[in-house]
């Protein structure tokens, strides 16, 4: 262990009583989930852990050394026994012979999975030979800013020599290599070549830790991570020295910062969903901003990132909108577009430049990291858990780059250590002493065919994937069934109603099908044009845009006279009529602003046609409602599409049916009932009722009125516009006519 074992930013988290109660296995689970646990020691997703373990083989009864490795696509915080793939040690060793050289080393890949001990059908990652050919019982390879800042230096070789020296390391250096079997055997090397090696920093990449026990390798390896820290964080507290050459702009203040990422994030999303739509995150945290609002902050943007794990989510690079803060923020609308005009053109000349006839097809030449000085840093992904993390990968990425120029605080060199038989220094390009990735390398990364393999192998995406829906009156009712639908089809949803427990309720419901990320809620009225904007900001500003717009919410006038005022009957235009164009009114910019193609569903019910005494208010409403909706689809053409659903009377979940009103209705009609009877009970013989009068017999459910909302919302109705859809069970007297 070395000299100096204090921890200054890190936590020994190792339980010895919960330890001692684990296998083999599972205390490689153990310690996996403790290191994936802080992401300063590894991102999401990143990083690799293994044992090898003395096991019986059931085929002949002998005891063989198996390896434990996280399996393909792994996260380690979040890994169970079952995330392991296993392998015959010896098996995995002896593909050495079969090996044809670095050229051909992807063919090794399908080789790993051959050597599966009991029957694992989890998929051996790209790490499993690095694990395999190490001469050690545990192994971790991680990727914390430290170290990869180290990795990335221009002079990280000689400070991993005053590291080794000051804390009493013999941490081995190894140039750029991509990950694979070439790599693996590399590693065996320079273990043997270094008496007493305890690490290895790899190049451009991250960092190899290990140990004779479980617990032994976990606190060799957050030990050395945090006296990186240290090693580091000295260096920075030099004086004089300032991160990424200090500020060049100031930014705006906390509120006008949001403020304008609201209104550009629209704008920003729709340009970049040209492709395929994705979902938006925002982030304008300290770190993010003191990098966006650098001296150096283009120069390294442009360089791009360094460590494999962080390149596969950031692309080549983020694209950099420069623009000054100090100036209007309604010029970043064109300096966007200008931007991502440069970016797309550079990226098909990063393909053009590296592509071989075998590589995949070129991929989405849009940016997922946009940095505007003085606001922050958007990202995206295919859902939101995914732009997420693609903004925590580029604040690491940042980190790296903030790390690398502290080493090089005061020196100049011009030396490449990560340059070697994968790339030579010329290939390389260095600046403010970080290193970047070469994008030759990274083009080999991006368009490797085992990443295109893993893409493969991710589930199909659903219906709704990537599509951002806010259902207003989502709280109860047909919107709470549209919310917990569209959960189940994979969209991201923002449930708003003015009843504020109910809209949580229904998201706790929601999230628990599709993910916490995916569902959010808002309190709305829709009579009030300032509350339908901030429920608006509210789903920008967690998904970036909005794609589909439903509206449930309506009232139906009661009294218990049956008289109707002329209070009543404003109040129900308003909230039926009135209140259904301003929320359009209000969504219609954003719409405009994102240019891709977006729906609109409003509720409008067969009542419209279908005249009857005593409900004049809400007919009227809801036949202005239907024509409201044609009106809409000709002015909001071609890119958006509005219909509306024709539903008969929905008792089940509604709350235009409390219990007054439903025993209203059936001594209206006649009806006998119980009075001791639950308010389900009368809702469903009000039901029944109702049902008799169509030519299905079938009472409306609200989910039969979700799957129509769905139906005409999402990808399957692509030339449906202006048009009511019935669903009355066959109420002849609502036929079209």
């Amino acid at each position: 262990m070395a000299a100096h074992t204090k921890l200054r930013f890190l936590d020994d988290k190792w339980d010895d009583a919960i330890a001692a109660k684990l296998d083999p296995p599972e205390l490689l689970r153990y310690r996996s989930n403790l290191l994936g646990s802080d992401l300063r020691i590894t991102n999401f997703g990143g990083g690799n852990t293994s044992s090898k373990l003395d096991q019986i083989d059931p085929l002949d009864g002998t005891t063989r050394k198996i390896l434990w490795v996280k399996g393909s696509g792994g996260d380690l915080g979040s890994i169970k026994r079952s995330g392991f793939a296993t392998l015959r040690l010896d098996e995995l060793l002896e593909l050495e012979k079969v090996y044809r050289g670095v050229e051909n080393e992807d063919e090794m890949v399908d080789l790993y999975s051959q050597c599966t001990f009991g029957n694992n059908p989890v998929a051996p990652s790209i790490d499993t030979p690095l694990h395999g050919y190490l001469p050690f019982p545990h192994v971790d390879h991680l990727h914390p800013d430290w170290g990869i800042a180290l990795a990335a230096s221009a002079n990280g070789k000689i400070k991993m020599a005053e590291f080794n020296t000051e804390f009493g390391h013999k941490l081995a250096w190894l140039p750029w290599q991509r990950p694979g079997f070439e790599l693996g055997m590399m590693l065996r090397r320079i273990v043997a070549e270094t008496p007493g090696c305890d690490g290895v920093v790899l190049g451009g990449h991250g960092l190899f830790t290990w140990g004779e026990t479980q617990r032994e390798s976990y606190l060799s390896t957050i030990t050395i991570i945090d006296q990186l820290g240290q090693f580091i964080a000295v260096h920075a507290e030099k004086e004089g020295y300032r991160h990424f050459g200090g500020g060049k702009v100031k930014s705006r203040e906390p509120d006008v910062r949001k403020a304008i990422a609201l209104k550009i994030m629209p704008h920003l999303r729709g340009a970049v969903s040209r492709k395929q739509r994705v979902i938006g995150s925002f982030s304008d945290s300290e770190k993010v901003l003191e990098f966006v609002n650098s001296a150096q902050a283009k120069e390294l943007a442009h360089l791009g990132t360094s460590c494999p794990d962080h390149f596969i989510r950031t692309k080549i690079r983020p694209m950099f909108v420069e623009w000054d803060p100090a100036g209007d923020a309604g010029e970043l609308d064109e300096l966007i577009e200008l931007s991502l005009e440069t970016y797309r053109a550079e990226y098909a000349e990063y393909y053009k430049a590296h592509a071989l006839p075998v590589s995949p097809a070129i991929r989405d030449a849009n940016p997922t990291v946009v940095l505007v000085p003085g606001v922050g840093m958007f990202t995206f992904g295919k859902n939101k858990t995914e732009s997420r993390l693609t903004g925590e990968f580029y604040t690491n990425a940042i980190g790296v780059m903030q790390g690398a120029g502290a080493l090089g605080a005061g020196v100049d060199c011009k030396d490449v250590p990560q340059a070697g038989p994968a790339a030579p220094a010329s290939a390389f390009t260095t600046y403010a002493n970080y290193v970047a990735l070469p994008p030759s390398e990274a083009f080999r990364i991006e368009y490797w065919k085992l990443e295109e393999a893993k893409i493969r192998r991710q589930p199909p995406e659903k219906e709704l994937s990537r599509r951002v829906m806010m259902i207003v009156g989502g709280g109860s009712g047909i919107g709470r069934e549209v919310a917990l639908l569209a959960a189940q089809r994979g969209a991201h949803i923002m449930v708003a109603d003015r009843d504020v427990k109910a809209a949580e309720a229904v998201c706790a419901e929601a999230r628990a099908i599709a993910g916490k990320e995916f569902v959010g809620c808002v309190k709305i009225d829709i009579r009030d044009r300032k509350t339908i904007r901030a429920a608006l900001d509210e789903t920008i500003g967690q998904f970036g845009g909005l794609d589909i717009l439903i509206n449930t919410a309506a009232i139906f006038p009661a009294s218990p006279d049956g008289v109707i005022t002329d209070a009543m009957w404003g109040v129900t235009l308003e909230i039926n009529v009135t209140a259904n164009f301003m929320l359009t009114d209000e969504a219609h910019p954003v719409f405009t602003a994102q240019g891709i193609d977006a729906s609109i569903v409003l509720t409008s019910s067969a009542n419209a046609v279908v005249a009857k005494r005593g409900t004049e208010a809400y007919d009227v409403s809801k036949a202005a409602l239907s024509h409201l909706v044609r009106e809409l689809a000709i002015t909001y053409s071609p890119k958006i599409r509005v219909n509306g659903i024709s539903p008969a009377t929905v008792v089940k979940g509604s709350t235009m049916f409390p219990r007054d009103r439903v025993i209203a209705s059936l001594n209206k009609y006649n009806l006998a009932f119980d009075e001791k009877a639950s308010d389900e009970e009368l809702r469903n013989e009000l039901a029944r009722f109702y049902a008799r009068r169509t030519l299905t017999g079938q009472p409306i459910d609200p989910s039969d009125c979700a799957q129509a909302i769905l139906f005409l919302a999402g990808p399957l109705t692509p030339c449906t516009t202006g048009h009511i859809f019935p669903v009355d069970g066959g109420l002849t007297e609502a036929f079209l006519r």
